[in-house]
This record gives structure tokens, sequence and C-alpha cells, in this order.
């Protein structure tokens, strides 16, 4: 997609940069903001803006995964960062001017001031097509109800506001119902549900569809129905929890009608080739172009592998890297988010392809020989260790390396050759030096070099579960299988047993704080490879920041939304069906499905496994937690026990109140904080 900016004559909508939708170009020059908006050039601008925040902040920080990936049962700190982020993580002196939830008030409010001005001078628009009217009224409406549905999740009863804030300033806002909440986010729905097409405007994947607001409705209504029972909430004298069945099973049932899909194997829903036209997705955070010049140097892009991510040169020598940096993992220098022993305990490896598919746990060097071994690596301390010609690379054990990390002697003087071979934009004055056009892999057992030999896969990150003992493409494996110091003994790589990365801690485990044999390697975990992409156009000039797509919402989770409606519904057995979809996807062979992966009756427990292991690290553990209060701290203490230590029933179920927000209006004690 071209890269376009906007520039609106007001401060109250100044627009920066806008990298998530293709826009044409409109200067307003000396024309004041009403007479911009009452064209539709001006107008299309001034919606355009809605999905700002979506790439620009939302889904490209670290903030809101914190917020709606925290505090759960599936992620912790590891044992290299225990106390980062802990306000959050584990309910540690959690206030209004925490930064991640005071910045997520902020980012949804300002995002609905903008939606309101689009819904409300829609009519005073003078030119235009009527339908592109009506689809871009329908579209700020879908963004609308999304941008309230995270407020009144994470706040509560926040206040409902439809005009747009140069309008009408509130001063002294009063809270709104959570009735009144959820029956304007279920009306926006709607609309779009009624007035958006199957494709998207000007087939912009950027922009919302029918099946996002179906999506989202079905959500939105699993979201009501759960957290307040006692509400009893209706739709057209319906119940929210029947609604969620009846939106989720339409949008299955009618999948080809909708423009939706879902893969048919879990390995191509993370394929690198399908990142930017994802079949599966129903609303993206679209990530912009590297390729074009215009938006290769922008800061708006995603750092978030960066915190999910392990960091294994901290293992320096038998993984040697330039200035910690890789071109396979990039910079990962934040390391802060980890999953639970219960998270990595859901997924039974030997049948199910999703634990590779989703956390990778052997780490290995790259080569460079598709472009004929142009990238060279001159750094003297990184070449100590790490021997390269013609681009082909590899670590020799060294006595000193097998001493350090325990190998057997039997491996000194051999080497640890490349997995990985990455072709890309090498020249700094090119202004490409990390853009990748091909990363292959090496065949086990492959040491010629020979570029021929290289092969294509789905995703470079995937490395097909067991490592074998004798594969010397890698340098690091942590083991989901405990292996004995005999099985160690066999393989050339470092060995980490996952299990002893943990140590207890009341009824559930954290991670231990100090070295298991070498130093730095209490640091490591499976490290979330969802947020690292090696496509083409998928790097900007940092390897701190990388450009790819992020799903918002994809289909795999509206058969999970089915699923847990069908359970709270008394139907198990209809529940298990749509599980069972996402499960015969993932399993790994399939002759192991009807024994080891199909479930004949689905409990809510299996619906909160099946979450974990489909939408770990997509935004929608907390959601789904607090929806189920009844489990929610028996849940937490298993998994995240410090945060039970710290939890607070009387507060915690929402997250406080912006202290921005709260310095900025007249009647902040009367309007509250949510107890903090």
């Amino acid at each position: 997609m071209k890269k376009y900016i906007y520039k609106l004559a007001t401060a109250v909508f100044a627009v920066a940069s806008l990298n998530a939708c293709s826009l044409d170009e409109y200067n307003p020059s000396q024309k004041t903001a009403d007479d911009v908006w009452s064209t539709f050039e001006g107008f299309k601008g001034l919606q355009s803006y809605c999905y700002q925040s979506l790439y620009g902040q939302l889904f490209s920080a670290y903030d809101f995964l914190s917020v709606a990936e925290g505090g759960t049962d599936c992620w912790l700190t590891p044992g290299g960062a225990p106390d980062y982020a802990k306000e959050v993580i584990y309910y540690d002196g959690l206030t209004t001017n925490t930064n991640a939830t005071n910045k997520l008030w902020g980012q949804a409010y300002s995002m609905i001031g903008n939606c309101n001005a689009v819904v409300n001078r829609a009519a005073d628009v003078t030119d235009g097509n009527p339908q592109d009217i009506t689809t871009l009224v329908a579209e700020a409406r879908c963004l609308r109800a999304y941008y309230y549905s995270i407020l009144v999740t994470y706040y509560g009863n926040v206040t409902l506001n439809l005009e747009e804030s140069s309008q009408s300033p509130v001063t002294s806002p009063v809270r709104s119902t959570i009735p009144e909440l959820y029956a304007q986010i279920v009306d926006d729905l709607k609309f779009a549900r009624d007035n958006l097409g199957t494709t998207p405007y000007e087939n912009n994947r950027a922009r919302v569809t029918k099946k996002t607001a179906l999506g989202l409705l079905a959500r939105v209504y699993a979201q009501g129905a759960g957290e307040y029972p006692e509400l009893n909430l209706q739709d057209e004298g319906v119940s929210y929890w029947e609604c969620a069945r009846r939106t989720a099973e339409d949008l299955i049932a009618n999948m080809g009608a909708y423009g939706a899909a879902i893969y048919d194997d879990v390995e191509d829903m993370w394929a690198q080739a399908n990142n930017q036209n994802n079949k599966e997705a129903l609303f993206v955070a679209c990530g912009p172009n590297m390729l074009d010049a215009q938006t290769y140097n922008l800061s708006n892009t995603s750092n978030l592998h960066t915190y999910v991510f392990p960091k294994p040169s901290g293992l320096s020598n038998i993984f040697p890297t330039k200035d910690g940096a890789t071109y396979q993992y990039g910079r990962v220098n934040n390391n802060t988010l980890a999953p639970s022993k219960y998270l990595i305990d859901c997924f039974d490896a030997r049948y199910d392809k999703r634990w590779e598919v989703t956390f990778t746990t052997a780490f290995a060097q790259m080569s460079a020989v598709q472009n004929g071994g142009a990238y060279e690596v001159s750094n003297a301390e990184y070449s100590k260790f790490f021997n390269q010609k013609g681009g082909f690379s590899y670590v020799e054990i060294t006595e000193a390396i097998q001493q350090e990390y325990g190998l057997d002697p039997s491996f000194i003087g051999k080497k640890i050759y490349p997995y990985f071979d990455y072709d890309g934009y090498w020249a700094e004055d090119a202004g490409w030096s990390t853009q990748p056009t091909s990363v292959k892999v090496w065949p086990k057992g492959e040491h010629s070099g020979d570029p021929t030999k290289l092969v294509d896969v789905k995703n470079p990150l995937v490395v097909p579960y067991p490592l074998a003992e004798d594969d010397d493409r890698f340098c690091i494996y942590l083991s989901k299988d405990k292996l004995t110091d005999a099985d160690k003994a066999k393989r050339i790589y470092y060995c980490i047993n996952i299990d002893d990365l943990f140590q207890q801690r009341g009824s559930g485990y954290e991670y231990r704080t100090s070295n298991i044999k070498v130093p730095n390697d209490f640091k490591m975990y499976p490290g979330l490879n969802k947020y690292i992409w090696t496509f083409e156009g998928s790097r900007s000039n940092n390897l701190q920041r990388f450009a790819g797509d992020i799903y918002i919402m994809r289909m795999a989770e509206v058969y999970l939304l089915a699923a847990e409606a069908n359970v709270q519904l008394g139907n198990g057995g209809k529940a298990a069906e749509y599980l069972n979809v996402l499960r015969k996807r993932a399993c790994r062979n399939a002759n192991d499905y009807e024994t080891h992966m199909k479930l004949s009756n689905a409990t809510m427990d299996d619906v909160f496994d099946e979450y974990a292991r489909e939408l770990c690290g997509e935004y929608q553990r907390w959601p789904l937690m607090k929806r189920h209060k009844d489990t929610f701290e028996s849940r937490l203490a298993k998994g995240n026990p410090r945060a039970a230590e710290n939890f607070d029933p009387g507060k915690h179920y929402l997250r406080p109140v912006s202290y921005n927000f709260l310095s900025q209006i007249d009647n902040a004690a009367e309007y509250g904080t949510n107890g903090y």
C-alpha cells in the first residue's frame, strides 16, 4: 500500500502520520476545519484518522499488551526482569498514573472523539458518493464500538459521549450505566454489520468490514453476558449468551458469504507469506509498507517482539552476536513477558504443533550465502567464536565452551552450523540495511554452504518438534521434555529443561532468578514468535522495530466464542465440535487426532485451555478471565501466584481510571478511580 498523510487544520485532530490506511493526500491550506470536513476528501481524511491508534500505539507498543495479557494465569515476568511492569503483571503498585493503563484510557477516548465527529458531520458533506459516505460512517461506528468495548471491559461504567470533543467539552462527566454502554456498542456494531461490505473499502485490508462487525459483536455479547449475569443483558429480548452463540455460529456457518475463512492447517495461519493477506483475519492493525521509501524511517512500527522473546545472546560464547542483535530475531533487549508454567503445560507437544508454531525454543545462528557472502561480520569480538567464509557461518566448540556449558568432550573441535540463511539489503548507504528478501533454512546435516541446498519453509521461526539429539544447527535448546544428563551428553547444543527455569511459589510457579548452570541461562524462556516477521517489507531501519500486520481478531476466536457460549448454555457436546475444528488443524499427525486431540464434550476448563493454546499473546486473556469471575482467582493462584497474592477483588477486576483524565475534570472525586 502507498503511504499518504492527511494534515488537518486543527489542534484537536492534528495528524502527524497515518500508516495503517491507503489514503489520498489532502492539504487544507488556509481553509477552516469546517470547510475541509464538509468536502468528501476532507471528511475521508477525518474518518481515516479513526484508525490511527490501532497501529500507532495499541498494537505496536507494550502498554496495551501488558494490560490485556498481564495479571492473568498465562504470563509472568522472567527471571531476568522480575519486577518489570509489576503493576499490571502482578497488581503490585497499580495506580491511576500507571503508564500502561493511563495511556490505554486516553488512546481509546481520543479515537472515540474522532469517530463521533465522523458520524455527526456526515450529513454536512456537500459532495461525494452517498454510498461511500455511508460506508465510512459504518466504519467509524464499528471502530467507536471497538474503542468503547475496550473502555467498558477494562474500566467498567465509563462515560458514554457521542459528541466530538471540540464541540462540547465535558468538564464534569457522569458515568453511564453498563446497560447504556453495551446498548450503544451493540447498536453501532449492528449498524456496521448492515452497512459494510464483505470486501474492504477501496480494497484496503486496514479497513473494517462486515465480518469485523460480526466478530466483534459475538465478542461483545460474550463479555457483557459473562461479566454481568446479574443484569441479564438482552438484545431484542434475547440473552447476551444466546446472542453470542447465534452470532458466532452464523459467522461460522456462512463464512463464505461474509468473506471470512479459516486455515485448515494452523501453520498457514502464521506463515510469513500470509501475514499481510491473511484470510483468517477479521480485523487487523495494519503494518506500514517498509518497501515504500516514505515510510521506511517511521518509528511507527512494532517492537512487541523485544518484550516477549528472550535474549539468547546472553549466553554469548555459544551464541555470539554483533551488539546483541540478530537479523533472524531482531534486537531483543527488553525480555519482560514470559509464558507461565500453566501456559506451557497446556500444550502436549507430542500431538499439538501449536507448541512450536507459537513458541521458539531452539535458537540458531544464520548464514548469508544467498547474496554471495556480501554480508560479512567485522566486529572483532563477534568474530572471536563465530566464523564466516563466503557468508557461510559456524560456531566451533572450543575446550572453553565445552567446559563452560558442560558439553560432552567429544564435541570439542566440532561445529554448530547455521539454521537460517538470510538474503537482504545489506548496504547501509542504500537505506535497507536490515530488509530481508528471502529467509530460508538449511536442511539437517547440510554443511556444504551450497545455496541450492536451501529450502523454503512457511515460517523459519517454527522449528519442528522434537529437536533431534544429533541436530547440529542449534546453539541453545529449551526442552519441554525432561532430559537427563545422559540425554544432554548426546547433544552438541546447550540444553535447558524448561521445568528447571521455574521455582515453586504457593500453589503455582514463578521464574527462578539465579543461574541454573551458566551465567544468564536462567533468563531464557520460550519466546512468543507471533510478532517476529521475516517477509520482505517487514523490517524498519531499526532491528528493534518490525512492520507486520497484527490480528486484533481472527476467525479462530469465533470458534472459541461459539464453544464458550454453548458451554454457558449447557451444550458441552456442541461446544466440543467447535473446539475440535481448532484441535484437528493443530494435530501434528492426522492419525493421532481421534485418540489424543478430539473432544466429545467440553467444559469451561477445556475452553480456557483452548483459548490459551490458540490465542496466547493476542490481547484476550484478561477479558476472558474477567468474564468468568467464578474461576478468576483460582486460575490466577495456579498460573500466577505472585499476582494472586496481591489481587484485591474489591478493585482489581477493573483497571484504574486515568490520572490524566481525572486531573482535567472538575468532579474527579465524584467520578472516582475504580477504587485506586
